[in-house]
């Protein structure tokens, strides 16, 4: 017994021990023989009905004798997986054959969307992967199902859901379709600042981009969240304190939560301010011979004493930069560098100049650019293929193209060129909608109701061109205007303007008489500086006054014939005007002033219509000097704009006309912004040339607030005739205001009101006073026909007279309105004059405003 349970145990073993050598021995062969020796022209295979059969085979690499070994059918078998044309791969090897069989994925037919009303077909087709007449993969339906959520989610629709389905159709083809939740809008409930004690929260969302939703947020989009955009407004909000003397500060954070209560976003930017520096001291410096670094001063734009700007040291950087360049030192790089001193709260600047890298540009590749032409792009360059790389010339461009407002996004990056010293600039853009139609309405006091239509285009076929064209009409101005601007004339960077213009002003409450005017202006803009810059002009106009019949007949209503409630022309006798004056009076003066008795037009306005239409060809200049933070919305810097005008080459018309405007805006305390208004403008006559009524300043509540259009200065103040404001040739302006938010209204509605004083004064008029015409008694007696300090007289002491008191400055104070509204800006003003002339119109309510939509 026991000799036999050792047999049993010893066959055992020896069985166990067959069982695993064969099996190693089998398993060795799998791996190492090749599979039944097959090749690749030996796979079978199955289940393919649009893929090729050798198409599927060749996936599959042979070894280098030809044959297929485990690994390689591996491979294979990943890579066709990997394709995504099939839903299912399967090997298997019966009788030793290479047996593929694959399940094709089904090929998409159409592809539909359902419950999108906010963003359009097309713009989720160009979105997704997935394509008609492609073939169906699973994980990218998922894919596109999460890119369209991404899309809305950057439109401010947060609570959107898509829903993939995917719909069997005969011959392996499916319809796939994405059906669509939108939800409502998610936008920025509220905007919270902590650490801040410099500025408050209602002056920092001046600088941020985000703005919080209200009533008209419909208008606009900045209330939609997104987190590109606020993460921009970190840097903003940084930029904005280190230009302000903030050296140390940081936006620790942009906090973002979502609140379902509210359905919105809160968003919370932390800021660390640290303190305000001001410059202790300004040096410069240099490591290259042959380069003065004082030579460099007058392009600092850093002051000892002043606010630590950052932007002012770039800039200065910048200049002085391309100012070496010029000088022969090509590869010149200005490091600025600042000690601090914590206790003085002082940062002492040094400009050092050292010897850069000589480093080449080998090319310029731009990319993005569908529809701008490359040289639109190119020419913002000041430098090109083969010039030294020069880091402040570049980020010049980029910040030139980013100005043109052709781009969404203007991205210039470096790559590595064929050589250590060759760098390859490569610009990458996004290009956005450059035309804009539009339709406009307002409403002004002193204009009415008005109406525009106007289309333009920034980049008028890819070419950087600017065109615009419009048509007014409104109740009481009307006509036309076409602009077109080339802003580098011949390759220069000179801006060439044309203009071609027709205006009619009609008679309203504030003018007796209308004017059509026909004009056409070529002009040159020249870019000094950034911040300053040169206009030339030339411009030629036709003009002529419209004046109704019962204006300008000299017509007594007693001597005229009568039809119906109408009087017929009639052009009394000498003796007859001054026999018969209303209600039988006697002019006894022998004057005729009783021309007006039945309400005449003033005499220089008659003497413009006899004279028919006239021709104006002049020349001109402008300066202009900005340093604004906002054109929109300045809080901060300098506007003056100087101009001369000079006419007499050719046409009828001559005189010499300079005026000046200047505004200064400046920061007070908590938002109040402060703002000095000066402004002032001189006729001169040139020659013998007379002078027109209408060549004479016009004045109202644009000198002084809180009179009438046309009611400041000089005017016929003939008791019988329609009193008309005949201008002058000097006038001068000084304003006072300030403007402070409503910081119980939320920031978003954009309202500020104001307080503000104004001076000023228009007159010595110089135009036209006695005339000699037939049927017309308008020869005084008296030569003197200017009475500067005379009250009206009694009839027939001087026909044309004009009261002119220049001893009188008008002075107002008064409130108003602003609101930057969605329909465009619009202002309310109520002033009370405080002291005017005799005969001076007074309108103390002034409303004006538009918008487009």
């Amino acid at each position: 017994m026991k000799f036999g349970m050792r047999v049993w145990g010893g066959l055992r073993a020896a069985l166990v021990m067959f069982a695993v050598v064969g099996a190693a021995s089998l398993a060795a062969g799998i791996v190492s023989t090749p599979v039944a020796a097959q090749t690749v022209s030996s796979i079978v295979v199955e289940g393919n009905r649009r893929v090729e059969a050798d198409t599927i085979r060749s996936y599959f690499k042979p070894g280098p004798n030809g044959a297929l070994d485990a690994g390689r059918v591996d491979d294979g078998l990943k890579a066709l997986i990997e394709t995504g044309l099939f839903q299912d791969v399967q090997i298997t090897r019966p009788g030793g054959k290479i047996v593929v069989t694959v399940v094709e994925n089904p090929v998409i037919g159409r592809i539909a969307f359902e419950g999108n009303k906010k963003i359009k077909d097309e713009q989720l087709t160009s979105e997704i992967q997935s394509k008609p007449r492609g073939t169906l993969s699973r994980p990218m339906v998922q894919s596109d199902a999460l890119r369209i959520a991404e899309i809305y989610r950057r439109s401010g629709r947060y609570d959107v859901h898509v829903t993939p389905e995917i719909i069997e159709q005969p011959n392996n083809r499916v319809d796939l379709v994405f059906t669509i939740e939108e939800g409502p809008k998610t936008g920025v409930k509220v905007i919270e600042f902590s650490g801040n004690v410099a500025f408050s929260s209602y002056r920092l969302k001046d600088v941020i981009k985000t703005h919080e939703s209200n009533l008209l947020s419909f208008l606009g989009g900045n209330d939609v969240y997104d987190p590109d955009r606020v993460e921009a407004d970190r840097d903003l909000i940084r930029r904005f304190y280190l230009k302000n003397g903030y050296a140390d500060v940081q936006v620790v954070a942009a906090l973002t939560e979502y609140d379902p209560d509210r359905k919105g976003f809160l968003v919370t930017f932390k800021i660390e301010e640290g303190q305000q520096y001001r410059v202790g001291a300004v040096d410069f410096q240099s490591t290259i011979s042959g380069l003065d670094p004082n030579a460099l001063r007058s392009f600092s734009r850093v002051n000892v004493g002043s606010l630590y700007n950052v932007e002012a040291l770039e800039k200065s950087v910048e200049e002085m930069q391309i100012e070496a360049s010029r000088r022969g030192f090509a590869f010149a790089v200005v490091h600025p560098r600042g000690d601090r001193n914590f206790d003085a709260h002082t940062v002492s600047v040094v400009f050092a100049v050292d010897e850069g890298p000589r480093v080449y540009i080998e090319r310029i590749n731009v990319r993005g650019n569908t529809r701008t032409r490359d040289y639109v792009i190119r020419r913002e360059f000041d430098l090109s293929e083969g010039d030294a790389y020069n880091r402040a010339l570049v980020d010049r461009a980029e910040r030139r193209l980013k100005n043109l407002d052709f781009f969404k996004s203007v991205k210039i990056t470096t790559e590595p060129g064929s050589s250590s010293d060759r760098v390859v600039l490569i610009v990458d853009l996004e290009e956005k909608s450059t035309g804009d139609f539009s339709v406009s309405g307002g409403y002004s006091t002193t204009d009415g109701a008005l109406a525009e239509v106007s289309v333009s285009e920034r980049n008028f076929l890819g070419r950087g061109l600017f065109a615009k064209a419009s048509v007014t009409y409104g109740q009481f101005a009307r006509g036309y205007a076409l602009s077109f601007v080339e802003p580098y004339l011949l390759d220069y960077r000179v801006a060439l303007g044309l203009d071609f213009y027709q205006r009619q002003q009609l008679a309203n409450n504030f003018i007796a008489y209308g004017t059509k005017t026909l004009g056409f202006s070529p002009r040159l803009g020249f870019q000094l500086r950034e911040d300053l810059s040169l206009q030339l002009r030339y411009s030629i106009t036709r003009q002529e006054i419209t004046l109704p019949t019962t204006l300008a007949n000299c017509n007594n209503t007693i001597g005229g014939s009568q039809v119906g409630n109408n009087f017929l022309p009639f052009n009394p006798t000498p003796a007859f005007v001054q026999a018969n004056g209303a209600n039988g009076a006697v002019d006894a003066s022998g004057v005729g002033l009783f021309c007006f008795s039945d309400g005449e037009a003033s005499l220089p306005v008659r003497k413009e219509l006899a004279n028919g239409a006239s021709i104006a060809s002049a020349i001109g200049y402008s300066l202009n000097y900005n340093t604004l933070d906002n054109n929109k919305n300045p809080t901060e810097g300098l506007l003056v704009d100087f101009r001369q005008d000079f006419a007499g080459l050719g046409g009828n018309v001559s005189f010499l006309k300079t005026a000046v405007d200047a505004k200064y805006f400046t920061p007070l305390v908590s938002d109040i912004v402060g703002i000095v208004h000066m402004q002032g403008g001189i006729l001169n006559k040139v020659g013998n040339t007379e002078l027109r009524m209408l060549d004479h300043f016009q004045m109202g509540p644009n000198l002084v607030r809180g009179f009438a259009p046309n009611g400041i200065g000089p005017r016929d103040i003939n008791p019988f005739g329609t009193q008309d404001a005949v201008g002058g040739t000097k006038y001068w302006g000084a304003s006072l205001e300030m403007q402070m938010p409503f910081w119980f209204l939320p920031k978003e509605v954009g309202l500020k009101g104001a307080v503000y004083a104004d001076a000023g004064g228009l007159y010595d008029y110089q135009g036209p006073t006695t005339w000699t015409a037939t049927n017309e008694l308008t020869t005084p007696q008296n030569s003197n026909c200017i009475r500067p300090t005379q009250t009206p007289p009694t009839a027939g002491t001087c026909t044309g007279l004009v009261f002119d008191d220049s001893k009188v400055v008008r002075t107002s104070v008064g409130v108003g309105l602003v609101w930057a509204s969605p329909f465009g800006p619009l202002r309310f003003d109520y002033a009370i004059p405080l002291t005017k002339g005799q005969f001076d119109r007074v309108q103390q309510f002034r409303f004006g405003g538009g918008t487009s939509f």
